[in-house]
């Protein structure tokens, strides 16, 4: 049980302590948290019954989920002095979505202008090249096309260009196909728009730069370590956290027991695909905060049989509903990439939820060309 290998190990002068989370009987995670040791006494029942007798701890702050998002916010919290915790189901980092993506740096044209969504892009995209070059992190900057193959697709195409523009983008240019297919000679198409600020990464050696300055400024990584929901106290969200090993042998029907409550003064909830659904199962956190969410899965299809890679640049087709269409991407070694379809999923399972493993959320084929 979790809750018997808490072990208050070392309190110093500030009040901070280190304590051992046990997710399993052969390893052992020291976290390192403000105030960890001080039982919390509550003035009023906790919100579920469950977690009435269950040991409670403090903690500063909270990121639920180690994928790129989960680890970047850790880290910048560590930077700014804080006393971080990340909580993550999979036994390491970025085990979700975040290594199941076209590795694709966006230079921020479809959003809508003046949105969050645009003014992060941009902003995200110019500091992400900067870190990438600052910290030797395997990046390119290779460049996209977003090609109209019929004329009647070139008046979306403008628009896009023209949104491309509101939004800050630098050095958007249209071609015509004939420039297009001098720049990539299997490419057909009658006009095409050129994002040469659009690139590629490396996801996995991103996040582990950024797992590594986090746990430089003290944030301590729990793995195999599950939060299954909370529930509000006045002020206070208290989270319900148990072993992942235990949610794995549970049959979806019984009540789930928390082995831990932490009490923490800032909770980041960061389990990408499992984000609303956790978010749901804070009890007193009003439902209308929670957006909806619409679940598809896409299918990459690897090209294989080639030792040189016939594209050079990303090339992109005319937006459709539900994402950017079936579109052609590059990694770092040249490997050409087509997808992702898209296929609507109704509904995803509990335990699917808790342990973010979405096994629909994508596929991969090869096919010989």
């Amino acid at each position: 049980m979790l809750k018997n290998g808490i072990e208050c190990l070392v309190r110093n002068r500030n009040s901070k302590a280190i304590i051992t989370l046990s997710s399993s009987s052969s390893r052992r995670r020291c976290i390192a948290l403000r105030n960890l040791c001080s039982k919390t006494q509550t003035q009023k029942e906790a919100a579920t019954s469950t977690a009435r007798t269950v040991p409670r701890e403090r903690a500063e702050c909270v990121v639920i989920g180690a994928g790129v998002v989960g680890v970047a916010v850790a880290r910048e919290l560590a930077l700014r002095g804080k006393q971080v915790l990340v909580l993550d189901s999979a036994p390491t980092f970025g085990t979700g979505t975040s290594s199941r993506n076209s590795e694709v740096i966006h230079a921020g044209i479809y959003y809508p202008p003046n949105s969050l969504k645009a003014i992060l892009c941009v902003r995200g995209r110019e500091m992400l090249y900067k870190y990438c070059y600052e910290h030797d992190i395997p990046h390119k900057q290779i460049g996209k096309l977003i090609v109209a193959t019929r004329t009647s697709e070139i008046p979306k195409l403008i628009d896009i260009m023209n949104r491309g523009i509101q939004n800050g983008v630098d050095g958007l240019r249209m071609i015509e196909g004939s420039e297009a297919k001098r720049m990539e000679p299997e490419l057909q198409c009658v006009k095409a728009l050129l994002s040469p600020v659009s690139g590629i990464v490396d996801t996995h050696s991103l996040m582990l730069s950024l797992v590594g300055e986090a746990e430089n400024h003290r944030t301590t990584f729990s793995y195999n370590t599950t939060v299954i929901g909370a529930h509000l106290e006045g002020n206070n969200i208290c989270l319900h956290v148990s072993e992942t090993k235990h949610l794995e042998e549970w049959n979806g029907r019984c009540l789930l027991h928390p082995e831990l409550v932490l009490i923490p003064e800032l909770v980041v909830n960061s389990t990408g695909l499992s984000a609303l659904a956790l978010a749901k199962r804070f009890d007193g956190l009003h439902s209308g905060v929670v957006p909806s969410e619409y679940y598809a899965r896409g299918c990459y299809f690897t090209l294989s049989n080639t030792r040189i890679s016939p594209f050079k640049h990303l090339i992109y087709p005319i937006p459709e509903d539900g994402g950017l269409g079936v579109h052609v991407t590059l990694d770092l070694d040249g490997q050409v990439k087509f997808g992702p379809d898209v296929e609507w999923i109704e509904g995803i399972d509990d335990i699917s939820n808790f342990l973010n493993r979405m096994k629909r959320e994508l596929c991969a084929f090869k096919c010989s060309c």
